[in-house]
């Protein structure tokens, strides 16, 4: 894998429903065509990420054909939708094999060795702080959960729900409610931590790398604050043993001792990124550099770059993904272009979302298995051809990476060289036009005038 891979996301369930649409023969994953994963590594991925593999909740699902603000999302997404086209969230897991509407629970690993023969691997999802509310070990391991007694029950009855002869808390972090289709996990329990490991091991033998869904909540201090403020007990293993030591530290350890090339990506916020990076993680979200893209300016943007290069390199750049608008509705057509050749072109892993390249305009949820036909906008289309053919390079992979200095505020510049080659890049981030000098390394000069949200990439 190169050094700054590029990865998409892809929607399971919906990939599949698109291609059985075409073809009434392709009824599982497995059976899209080898021609599909080739026309993917040709515009020079690394990995894909088949966001929502595993099997899903029928807790999950009922929750989300009754909830009035979901059913007022996929109204937006598709005016037409109907029940069966709700499969429930696919971070309420209900277990970590394939989900029966993909597939058999081996057809994961014929998928996986599809990508692999076109020298990409294979990412999932991992989700660490909860599972579905309805999940089987709620009633044979009751002890990997956090509980309530009936007076927090009755103080807190929209944080938990009874189960199985107790109350259990909902999955959640400290800024926002519960998620009620999720049961909370004990990240302190030796005998959940063990049955994670277990299940993470599983997945190694099957996948190339997990998407671990909202990281940090994972880290010790970060679980004590959320069920604190709660004023909720839970069980807390001593320092130093295997359940109180840190959690992501121990459990990549593991996995890694086995599987060392498996990687761990982390979903990260709250200036965490750095600790989970320093704890094992591969690679960690920016979001400070999503929004800095959305709503900052050039010199914010240009001293977020300046970080150091080791935690640069481990970071996770993009503009859209499944939890975000999409690119062309949050920033507009000129700016999400200006933003997605700074995301593309700076150190780290450079992440892509399906739709993003055609100009997709229509936030699909989770938990829907159909999306609406957009017709692709030619001039994005066109746009991506050029930047991605641009990013093929060797020297943005294995190049070493410096910020170039501006006279203009506006202007965003920087190159990669080796072996007495460059490649430069240049973006405009401003409404406005702009004249500059940009100053290259080896006192190589360029003089600009540049359109608004216009980008150079020579």
């Amino acid at each position: 894998m190169r050094k700054h891979p590029h990865l998409l996301e892809i929607n399971s369930v919906i990939l599949l429903q698109r291609f059985s649409r075409q073809n009434r023969a392709i009824k599982n994953l497995s059976s899209i065509p080898q021609d599909y994963w080739k026309s993917i590594h040709k515009l020079g991925f690394d990995l894909v990420w088949l966001m929502g593999v595993w099997k899903r909740s029928p807790g999950a699902r009922l929750q989300a054909l009754n909830a009035p603000e979901l059913k007022e999302a996929y109204a937006e997404a598709l005016p037409d939708w109907k029940d069966t086209d709700i499969t429930g969230s696919p971070y309420a897991v209900y277990d970590y094999c394939l989900d029966p509407y993909l597939g058999a629970p081996e057809d994961l690993a014929e998928i996986r060795k599809k990508l692999n023969s076109e020298g990409m691997g294979l990412i999932v999802d991992f989700v660490p702080n909860h599972m579905a509310l309805d999940h089987p070990w709620t009633k044979t391991h009751p002890e990997y959960f956090v509980a309530m007694d009936a007076s927090q029950a009755k103080n807190h009855p929209d944080s938990c729900f009874w189960a199985h002869g107790s109350y259990f808390a909902h999955g959640r972090d400290h800024y926002f409610p519960s998620w009620k289709d999720t049961v909370q996990v004990n990240f302190f329990s030796p005998g959940l931590r063990m049955a994670y490991l277990e299940e993470l091991l599983k997945i190694a033998s099957r996948a190339d790398g997990v998407r671990c869904d909202m990281a940090m909540l994972g880290l010790n201090e970060v679980f004590e604050k959320t069920w604190k403020r709660c004023q909720v007990p839970f069980f807390k293993s001593e320092p130093g043993t295997f359940g109180g030591a840190e959690f992501w530290g121990e459990i990549i350890y593991r996995v890694k001792k086995k599987f060392p090339s498996f990687l761990f990506i982390a979903e990260a916020y709250w200036d965490l990124e750095w600790r989970l990076q320093q704890l094992g993680f591969d690679f960690t979200y920016d979001k400070r550099l999503y929004d800095r893209l959305l709503h900052s300016t050039p010199e914010d943007i240009r001293g977020h770059l300046r970080a150091e290069p080791s935690y640069q390199e481990k970071s996770v750049r993009f503009i859209e993904n499944h939890d975000e608008k999409r690119g062309l509705c949050a920033f507009g057509r000129e700016k999400s272009w200006a933003a997605a050749t700074v995301m593309a072109t700076v150190p780290g892993l450079r992440f892509f979302h399906d739709g993003q390249f055609e100009g997709k305009k229509i936030h699909v949820p989770i938990q829907m298995r159909r999306e609406p036909d957009e017709r692709p906008e030619a001039a994005t289309h066109e746009f991506y051809s050029k930047l991605l053919a641009f990013c093929q390079s060797d020297l943005l992979h294995d190049g070493v990476w410096k910020l170039a200095e501006s006279n203009s505020e506006n202007l965003l510049a920087w190159e990669w060289t080796r072996d007495q080659r460059a490649a430069y890049v240049v973006v405009n981030y401003s409404f406005e036009e702009t004249q500059g000098k940009v100053r290259f390394s080896g006192g190589k000069e360029l003089s600009l005038r540049m359109g608004a949200w216009q980008s150079n990439f020579l």
